[in-house]
């Protein structure tokens, strides 16, 4: 193991270990909100892991790099699909229109 898979592979443990963290801190009720407002920093993570990619030089790195792409994809779409299932909740219900009778 070269010191520079190490370096990477101890800060993503860091990385993993302090999102744990600050997620668990979290209270239940704020966890909609919290994933609907982060939707660009979901993409910005996106856009890390792609970079991360093009920089990739073999087989080991390679697969870290589409774990990467991957989980940072299903964040994203994840927190788009909360927000407009979360928007859902607060639009009015659809009104029928009203018939007139007819003597």
């Amino acid at each position: 193991m070269t010191a520079d898979l190490l370096t990477v592979v101890t800060l993503f443990a860091l990385a993993l270990l302090v999102g744990f963290e600050v997620i668990s801190k979290v209270p239940a009720t704020l966890h909609t909100p919290l994933m609907s407002a982060t939707n660009s920093v979901h993409g910005i993570v996106l856009i890390g892991a792609m970079l991360v990619a093009s920089a990739a030089d073999d087989a080991l790195g390679y697969a870290i790099a589409f774990a990467a792409v991957a989980f940072g994809a299903a964040n994203v779409v994840g927190g788009y699909a909360v927000t407009d299932r979360m928007l859902h909740m607060f639009r009015a219900p659809a009104r029928e229109p009203e018939r007139q009778e007819r003597p």
